[in-house]
């Protein structure tokens, strides 16, 4: 049996330092979390909600949503959730819809405190 070679080494930790930096924003951008404020509404899903954010983007929201707070302004803490491409495509045509043309994404909520008890 061959010894690896020192060069083997090196090569394989500038590979290695070389991935890093492109894994590790993915990981931290996930574990964020972030604050919406908007108007809470039903969503077309049963049992769903989407929060249409002061900038306009509609979010359909997962988690602790609490349905006496419709028609209200919220603020929601939590982070945005990433899809697969196959779930995307399967949520696609209903978040359009909800969105209305709008950009659009989903949130995953952990908190939800009512701002104001209209969405004016």
């Amino acid at each position: 049996m061959q010894a690896l070679s020192p060069k083997y080494f090196l090569m394989l930790a500038a590979l290695f330092l070389f991935l890093l930096p492109q894994a590790l924003p993915a990981q931290n951008d996930m574990g964020k979390t972030n604050a919406i404020t908007g108007c809470l509404q039903k969503g077309s899903e049963a049992g769903g909600f989407t929060l249409t954010g002061d900038d306009g983007k509609v979010w359909e929201l997962k988690g602790k949503v609490d349905a006496a707070h419709v028609g209200h302004k919220v603020t929601v803490k939590g982070h945005e959730l990433q899809r697969s491409q196959a779930e995307e495509a399967k949520a696609a045509p209903n978040e359009k819809q909800e969105s209305d043309g709008k950009p659009y994404g989903d949130f995953q909520v952990s908190s939800l405190k009512m701002v104001s008890s209209t969405c004016q």
